[in-house]
């Protein structure tokens, strides 16, 4: 069994990883993203508003979905990639306690931070669908991208993509 679903979620990452087709999908309108607080598993206070000016990539994730396990490698490497560019990693774990997630980072060390959401609140209010689920913020605090399912966060186009959001932000053009 362990061997069926190892191979089936082997088979599933290649398939997501490889296809460079639809690696993020444009929100229409580009609405405002609904500002949440939440602590991280150190007890930091962390609001999505503290981060405007900046591009937000908020990731819905949790330890028990293999899928989301598989892309935290990936947004770890972003992250080191961009986080001088004024680009930072927000993952929201849903229904978990920050024991759990320790005991996570413990075999998966990421230095992102990692938020909690025990009560999957955030998520909801996101409208966000299945698991992993994350959502590109732009400098002004608008919804740009979503994707549905695991990335590799560190595909080269994909960082294009962030690092573009900063150029054509009217904060930065200001400066």
């Amino acid at each position: 069994m362990k061997k069926w679903l190892g191979l089936m979620v082997g088979l599933w990452a290649a398939t997501v990883f490889a296809n460079e087709d639809g690696l993020l999908t444009p929100i229409q309108g580009r609405p405002i993203a609904q500002d949440f607080v939440l602590q991280d598993i150190s007890g930091k206070t962390h609001h999505l508003s503290d981060y405007r000016g900046k591009v937000v990539v908020v990731n819905f994730w949790a330890t028990w979905c293999p899928p989301c396990v598989l892309e935290m490698p990936s947004m770890q490497k972003a992250w080191d990639a961009v986080r001088q560019d004024n680009v930072v990693f927000l993952a929201i774990n849903n229904g978990e306690d920050a024991s759990r997630v320790q005991s996570f980072l413990r075999k998966m060390p990421v230095t992102f931070p990692l938020l909690l959401d025990s009560a999957s609140n955030i998520m909801f209010e996101w409208k966000a669908r299945g698991m992993p689920s994350t959502f590109v913020v732009d400098p002004e605090g608008r919804l740009v991208y979503k994707a549905l399912g695991g990335r590799d966060w560190n595909h080269p186009t994909i960082l294009r993509v962030l690092r573009g959001l900063l150029k054509h932000s009217p904060d930065r053009l200001k400066s």
